[in-house]
């Protein structure tokens, strides 16, 4: 059946559908799965309300001026500032404190060293949702410690496309698992007393676009994919919620008054705040009449301008009042409006950092593995080449809102030399120079050393010469600095432009910085045979500077590809890291590795055919080189241990137990947007999200199209056999039983995963499987163990637009158990009873 709905149909139907679940609809007699349910927890941990709350909030409120409320809701210019993302000034003759407010997907991010966790994506590949709520007392204990109150995490839109630029910030294409994972990340961090803000509210799934783009969506799409999460977050008791920079049907997000009012607080029964994301508010009098309470981060629309629209009578004061009291009642709610709030803890960098490792160990895939490439033993542990830029310069995170300042990272090179020991060879080839060599002595004329520049304080240095080519040539310009960033000019060209917004804001988590700290850029030019002008400049500033001008060219990367083939033929075992550096501000141009990774790994795999690639990317890649590897290690970006825990996993003293969350296409068109502008980036500013419930891996089957790697999918050092299934109808749901035995030689972890049919009964589009359940579970060698699964009645339901709710999907369905989404060797069949 199409889910093909127009815009206005969409819109009304998305404030129906809010209205009617916050009156019960047929959702009613629906229990909702247990990451759904809001468990009690004590207020100090940002639970219930506080005794005499409501009357503490109306004193307040009664004392407050306009100004002064107003001053609540929108940020502000930190007069102590941390270097964190938002600040909102508090009322002190009231005792009302600020508020600060830190980017904290993967780590609280200030200016201040914290603990730099693995990407949420590797977090979510574990399929450990216990795990999850320890990340997040992580980072809710960090955000205390650090100064922090509100943290704008965690990101919950689904990865849609594999193209999105921030694909490594969030989790899952899943909608299951997804929410399942926010509810517990949410609940760790308001376990420490830290408000979490999820983000973006709602359909924010790519950065093409993301200010301006409508996109349009179908009710049931809405409910069964993307609003998932969000749903959960709610239910979990988030503190805050910030609103996406799209429109959503037609409308911004941050003045929907369908999402915001009808849905997340009507529907839901949200309590808490609704922000703005950073420059995402568009209007005054729409805005708040829509339910946004707080713009983020300055007040061009809820400073000045709703003071004046409150007196000249186009927003009653009642409005500025109900948005203030939800401020103030979340605030009060996690002890902040206390005569003696509580003590901030002290950072414990130790904790933080056990608890990165086991996380980059958990979620870490193991995508192939041929003739026991890994674990490294014996010889093939004696003698190992490590080549690749990220195998000396750990990668830590992404760009933009991830980044973290790390307590400190380590190189995987060290790493894998100490865990090889003293008796063992380890060489490196850099394979790829991503930071440049020095410009020959000789080449300009006039000369001038660019490798090392001064700057003095107040003072501005320039030089101009040229250079001559014997043949055409790519060249990729480097620049490092300290300070304000020097002028670069070839051929009267300026190569390192000042870019607006987050184009300059957002570099890369690897490439944007040196690793002595310098922030760098980079320019990739194809120059031509005969003579060239370069022109370069740079001021000093208040502090001074130094900069150097680095090149890479043909030649240098023919030897660095020499050197590595060198070494790979002289090794017993390769490791090869690979890279993909990815930001928040923009998306991925191609799938594929970028520079001459591709070719490298050709080389190097040809000289050695035990050759192992870990990934360090942001999300799925393609491959052109899979067959010829010994294995694929996919690491995502696995924070500031990272390198100790690609070596626990290269040396088998971790069973690889990830999982993918996202499904790896063959190729960049055979995705459930490949192909289809007007799914991804968008036609004329217009988005639809035609695909339906048919997001991730649910499109790949229903398409019957075969990925590169499944949802689900990843392999163990051990062998796993599934058996004795037995399914039945049990609480409003269903019961899976079967018997998981270990089969090989090691202690393994494994990841059995239930997926479940559609229904007979339901004439709606519903998934050829959807995944309704998962453990993960760690055996012995020979062990067995009997597993049970419940799933439960929202996993065997389908949203309804004609009766606005949840419908069981009741009949004869089939139940699916197995290793990933396409590896389900069994099955077994239940009747679901509705009533």
């Amino acid at each position: 059946m199409s889910e093909a709905l127009s815009r206005r149909s969409a819109i009304r139907l998305l404030g129906a559908a809010g209205a009617a679940l916050g009156a019960g609809g047929c959702s009613a007699a629906l229990p909702t799965d247990a990451a759904l349910r809001r468990p009690p927890s004590p207020a100090a941990a940002g639970g219930a309300a506080r005794p005499g709350s409501a009357a503490r909030v109306d004193a307040l409120l009664g004392r407050l001026t306009l100004e002064e409320k107003t001053a609540l809701l929108h940020g502000a210019q930190d007069p102590a500032p941390l270097g964190q993302a938002g600040y909102v000034p508090g009322v002190p003759r009231l005792g009302i404190p600020e508020l600060r407010f830190a980017d904290g997907p993967a780590g609280v991010r200030v200016a201040r060293p914290a603990t730099a966790l693995p990407a949420p994506v590797l977090l979510a590949s574990a399929f450990d949702p216990g795990l999850a709520r320890e990340y997040g007392r992580v980072l809710g204990r960090e955000g205390r410690a650090l100064g922090q109150d509100v943290l704008l995490s965690p990101m919950v839109n689904l990865i849609r496309t594999p193209f999105a630029g921030r694909n490594f910030e969030t989790l899952s294409e899943d909608p299951r698992l997804t929410a399942d994972l926010v509810g517990e990340l949410v609940r760790g961090i308001q376990d420490e007393g830290l408000i979490a803000g999820v983000k973006h509210f709602a359909l924010n799934n790519q950065e093409q676009g993301r200010d301006t783009i409508d996109v349009v969506a179908a009710e049931q799409t809405l409910h069964e994919t993307e609003l998932r999460g969000f749903e959960a977050a709610v239910a979990a008791g988030a503190g805050a919620v910030m609103g996406a920079y799209n429109k959503v049907n037609g409308t911004y997000a941050c003045e929907s008054k369908p999402l915001l009012d009808e849905l997340l607080r009507g529907g839901w029964g949200f309590d808490g705040w609704v922000m703005s994301d950073r420059g995402a508010a568009h209007s005054t009098v729409a805005s708040i009449n829509a339910g946004l309470d707080m713009e983020m981060p300055d007040g061009t629309h809820f400073g000045a301008p709703l003071r004046e629209a409150v007196r000249a009578g186009s927003v009653p004061e009642e409005a500025v009042d109900l948005a203030v009291r939800r401020v103030l009642t979340t605030m009060d709610r996690f002890g902040l409006l206390t005569d003696r709030p509580a003590a901030r803890p002290a950072r414990d960098a130790a904790a933080g950092a056990r608890t990165a490792r086991r996380v980059a160990a958990a979620g870490a895939v193991l995508l192939r593995n041929e003739h026991a490439t890994l674990p490294l033993t014996g010889a093939g542990a004696r003698s190992i080449a490590v080549i690749g830029p990220t195998g000396q310069v750990p990668f830590v995170g992404g760009g933009g809102s991830a980044h973290v300042v790390p307590d400190r990272a380590a190189a995987p090179l060290d790493a894998i030399r100490q865990r090889a020991g003293n008796g063992a060879t380890v060489r490196h080839a850099l394979g790829e120079d991503v930071y440049g060599r020095p410009l020959p002595a000789g080449l300009l004329t006039p000369a001038a050393a660019l490798d090392d520049r001064a700057v003095a304080p107040g003072g501005r240095w320039s030089h101009e010469g040229g250079f001559s080519l014997a043949a055409d040539d790519e060249w990729t310009l480097t620049v490092h600095y300290t300070g304000k960033r020097p002028s670069v000019r070839l051929d009267g060209e300026e190569l390192f432009p000042v870019r607006e917004g987050v184009a300059e804001d957002f570099a890369g988590g690897l490439l944007s910085a040196a690793p002595d700290g310098r922030a760098v850029r980079r320019r990739t030019l194809a120059l031509k045979e005969g003579p060239h002008r370069l022109a370069v400049s740079a001021e000093g500033g208040e502090r001074g500077q130094r900069f150097r001008l680095r090149h890479t060219t043909g030649a240098t990367r023919a030897a660095d590809l020499a050197e590595a083939v060198k070494t790979a033929k002289a090794a017993r075992s390769v490791v090869l890291f690979a890279y993909e550096d990815a930001t928040e501000g923009r998306d991925r141009t191609s799938l594929g590795l970028p520079g001459g990774q591709d070719r490298l790994i050709e080389a190097v795999t040809a000289a050695n055919p035990r050759t192992t690639v870990v990934l360090n990317t942001s999300s799925s890649t393609t491959m052109p080189w899979l067959s010829r590897t010994g294995a694929v290690l996919q690491m995502y970006y696995p924070g500031q241990e990272g390198a100790a825990a690609t070596a626990d996993l290269l040396f088998g003293d971790v069973d690889p137990g990830g999982r993918l969350t996202q499904t790896f296409p063959a190729d960049e068109l055979a995705t459930p947007v490949g192909g289809d502008l007007l799914r991804y980036p968008g036609l004329g500013g217009r988005q639809e999200y035609t695909e339906g419930v048919y997001v991730g891996h649910r499109w790949y089957d229903e398409r019957k199209v075969a990925p590169l790697f499944p949802f689900g999918h990843g392999l163990s050092y051990t062998t796993w056999e599934y058996e004795k299934p037995v399914v039945r109808a049990e609480r409003g749901g269903l019961r899976v039983e079967f018997t998981l035995r270990n089969t090989g030689r090691r202690k393994g972890t494994e990841v059995a995963q239930v997926y479940v049919g559609p229904s007979p009964d339901l004439k709606l589009d519903q998934p050829v499987r959807a995944l309704a359940g998962y453990r993960r579970l760690t055996l012995a060698p020979g062990e067995a163990r009997r597993v049970v699964i419940d799933v439960d009645a929202r996993a065997l339901s389908s949203w309804d637009p004609e009766a606005r709710g949840w419908v069981l999907g009741s009949g004869r369905r089939e139940v699916f158990v197995g290793r990933s989404s396409r590896e389900l060797p069994l099955r077994a069949k239940a009747v679901v009873r509705s009533g």
